[in-house]
């Protein structure tokens, strides 16, 4: 994902002068030749990120659309002051683009992982989210957020799903379980684990990489009672937004992703993807547990 988004920021660069780049020496290399064409809209900044943003604002000022890129510690929980001040407040916009994700660098330690980046994001104001599920589809979600005029954030990962799903970020069903069945929510890169997690269970399953705004119609389109919500990163970020969708109906919500305690280990994303519960196996034990709870409450006593 991280070099389709260099290859495409690039691509964007040449070909629209309202576009321009902030670093703070993350991907500043992979960046050097579209630094030397457009140096007056490539700016690396140095390790200041909350500079980075300043920046971004003052550009947006000026009438440029900038691209913000960094570690999502890095340039969402570092700077968020700064997103919050320099962009909301001023009432300018800009594309945060991140990698690192929750855990993807994993092996260089906490200062590298960022759980709550989507839920800091959701404190601000009419902000979309995207959190691509595979490298195919940044190419066109990065040009449309790029060529419209609101804020947005878009989150990669190395982790992904094993084909692309195109779209606008609406809800697609991806299994049909029929009506009345379980509806799962699987944001961006788990929703492969989430269908292999739910292969002999009367689950449907949904996707959608645009987490915010969350399509609520189509949720109440395929919503039951149970509804289970999948992300990558701090678990029950969207609960509020499932919740207020579906207000009047009777409904149970189960949200899993990424847990709130600090596990002070190391390891490799895909440890840490276990250690969550969020590959297969883990998945269909939080799944099953869910599900097997409503059974057991409906026998007769």
């Amino acid at each position: 994902m991280r070099q389709t988004f260099v290859d495409t920021t690039t691509a964007l660069l040449a070909e629209d002068p309202r576009t321009a780049l902030v670093l703070a020496d993350i991907s500043a290399a992979a960046f050097a030749p579209a630094a030397t064409r457009h140096p007056d809209r490539v700016l690396n900044v140095g390790i200041r990120e909350q500079l980075m943003v300043g920046v971004a604002g003052g550009l947006a000022l000026t009438g440029l659309r900038p691209i913000v890129h960094s570690y999502a510690p890095f340039l969402v929980e570092r700077a968020y002051e700064q997103v919050k001040l320099d962009l909301d407040h001023q009432d300018v916009t800009a594309v945060l683009v991140s990698v690192g994700a929750s855990y993807d660098r994993a092996a260089a330690g906490r200062t590298h992982l960022s759980p709550a980046d989507v839920s800091l994001i959701d404190t601000l104001h009419d902000w979309t989210v995207h959190v691509p599920g595979h490298p195919d589809e940044v190419p066109a979600l990065l040009r449309a957020v790029v060529a419209g005029d609101g804020s947005a954030y878009v989150r990669l990962s190395t982790l992904q799903n094993d084909r692309p799903l195109g779209g606008d970020g609406t809800l697609a069903a991806v299994r049909d379980a029929g009506p009345g069945a379980p509806l799962l929510v699987a944001v961006g890169p788990v929703r492969d684990a989430a269908l292999a997690a739910v292969a002999d269970l009367p689950v449907t399953v949904a996707y959608t990489h645009r987490p915010r705004p969350f399509d609520v119609a189509g949720l109440r389109a395929l919503a039951g009672t149970d509804v289970i919500l999948v992300e990558p990163y701090l678990a029950g970020t969207s609960s509020r937004v499932v919740s207020a969708a579906l207000a009047d109906r009777p409904h149970r919500l189960l949200a899993l992703g990424v847990g709130r305690e600090d596990l002070r280990r190391y390891g490799s994303s895909e440890d840490h993807t276990r250690w969550h519960g969020l590959d297969a196996a883990g998945l269909h034990r939080s799944v099953s547990r869910f599900l097997g709870s409503r059974r057991e409450a409906a026998l007769p006593v």
